[in-house]
């Protein structure tokens, strides 16, 4: 018997709708000790997953709100048991009062992600299903909504289910033949399956390859902006921004360390990295924050050289544009268009130059372009991109594991030794879809979901 939580799903705000969830066995019974509806039955004969107006009463029995409540019955609701909800209107102050006539009524508080995580143990999710609740919940662009509401549907379950199920045959059958011997099995070989397991260890190892454009997908494209003092690498962040994040002066060395700011630059997340001036200097706070711009460099997925155009490049413009050469997405922006130009585009060694001005906006728009264009999506956003760092990890040694065991057939060892490898394969796996993974990783999992989800 699962036990009555609730909690208020719709955040501690005001809105047009709040809306309180009760999910567990008694959920219809507690309920219905704070609302009366309007055709006088009891809320536990109200029909199914249908909306039912009434009224919500405080701790003191006095009404609070004429409002909806809808019945779901398990196991056909999200968490698979009796779940009551109450949309109301969204003052927090009722809100907050029904939420305590909830708990006076014997409900107990809901702890972060427990409505979900009832759901995966119930069985009506996986456990890449439930983690793509949270990845829905926090996306912040279309492409994110659309892959994890892809991936709330099952899409990367069922592309792993079938590599499962290959394994789960070849362990089985090994297992049949050794345990009854006097059966008639067909004998096991273990180079009928090396196709499958070839085929099996592609797929993964494709999967493995969305991550990359996952993790931009998730949490933006990190992009450093870099270049020597005053070339205007603050005021262009200022104005991809749209508002004034960095402190812009004419004094060299006024940003003395990385500044963050996620911003959307067409359809692409950039993860804007403003860092400080790239230069020798004497001063211990400065040197510290030159040193973090070198390294913002090395770990960036985009790096946007800025130069002053008008005035000619220096030893200084041409160090930097050494530690920017080697690097796979690069952009140069020759900004200041509004002084005139002393800079070429011939003069730079990069494939991407383009002239702005981040004071009046010019170039802005070509900029966006360009950028939407170096990180186009090569994989639609529709569940098939790995972008959970723990599902990778996982699936990475899987991966691993399955072609210790192609290596170990390729020996010719003996039928246990490589089963091994796929037994430990699986076992990965299991922690991507919840069958395997351990009480920890689960607990930690849905710590990341807000209370009411």
């Amino acid at each position: 018997m699962s036990y009555t939580i609730a909690a208020i799903s719709t955040g501690n705000v005001i809105s047009a709708i709040g809306i309180i969830r009760l999910t567990g066995d008694d959920c219809a019974a507690i309920a219905g000790r704070v609302f009366t509806m309007n055709n006088g039955k009891p809320l536990s004969e109200a029909p199914d997953r249908k909306l039912m107006l009434g009224q919500l009463h405080d701790k003191e029995g006095r009404v609070i709100d004429s409002c909806c409540a809808v019945y779901s019955r398990g196991p056909h609701s999200y968490t698979g048991e009796d779940t009551v909800e109450f949309h109301c209107h969204g003052s927090p102050a009722v809100l907050a009062a029904g939420l305590e006539s909830l708990y006076i009524a014997g409900a107990k508080p809901a702890k972060r992600g427990e409505f979900t995580k009832r759901a995966f143990l119930n069985g009506k999710l996986d456990l890449t299903q439930a983690e793509a609740v949270i990845d829905l919940i926090e996306a912040d662009s279309p492409e994110a909504a659309a892959n994890a509401a892809g991936q709330v549907e099952g899409k990367l379950q069922k592309q792993l289910a079938p590599i499962y199920d290959d394994l789960t045959n070849l362990c089985s059958h090994f297992h049949a033949v050794l345990d009854y011997p006097d059966e008639d099995i067909e004998d096991f070989g273990l180079a009928s399956y090396e196709s499958a397991l070839r085929a099996d260890a592609k797929k993964l190892y494709a999967l493995l390859n969305t991550y990359g454009q996952g993790r931009m997908l998730r949490s933006g494209v990190a992009a450093a902006i870099v270049g020597k003092p005053n070339v205007g690498k603050s005021s262009l962040l200022n104005a991809l921004a749209g508002y004034d994040r960095c402190i812009v002066t004419d004094i060299p060395g006024t940003t003395r360390d990385t500044v963050e700011e996620t911003v959307m630059l067409g359809k692409t997340k950039l993860r804007l990295i403003d860092t400080a001036g790239i230069r020798e200097t004497a001063d211990t706070v400065e040197a510290i924050g030159v040193e973090r711009s070198k390294k913002s460099i090395e770990e960036s997925d985009l790096t946007i050289f800025v130069c002053d155009g008008s005035k000619p490049l220096t030893q200084e413009d041409e160090a930097i544009i050494d530690l920017c050469c080697d690097r796979e997405n690069a952009i140069a922006l020759i900004n200041k268009s509004d002084l005139g130009s002393c800079i070429e585009p011939s003069d730079l060694p990069f494939m991407t130059i383009i002239r702005i001005c981040a004071k009046t906006g010019e170039g802005l728009d070509q900029l966006s372009d360009m950028v939407e264009t170096m990180f186009e999506n090569e994989t639609p956003c529709d569940g098939s991109i790995l972008t959970n760092a723990r599902q990778f990890d996982a699936i990475r040694r899987a991966y691993e594991a399955m072609l210790r065991s192609l290596q170990g057939l390729k020996l010719g060892l003996t039928p246990d030794a490589v089963l091994t490898d796929v037994e430990e394969a699986m076992e990965a796996m299991g922690e991507v879809t919840g069958a395997t993974v351990r009480e920890d990783i689960t607990a930690r999992i849905f710590e990341r979901f807000c209370v009411g989800k």
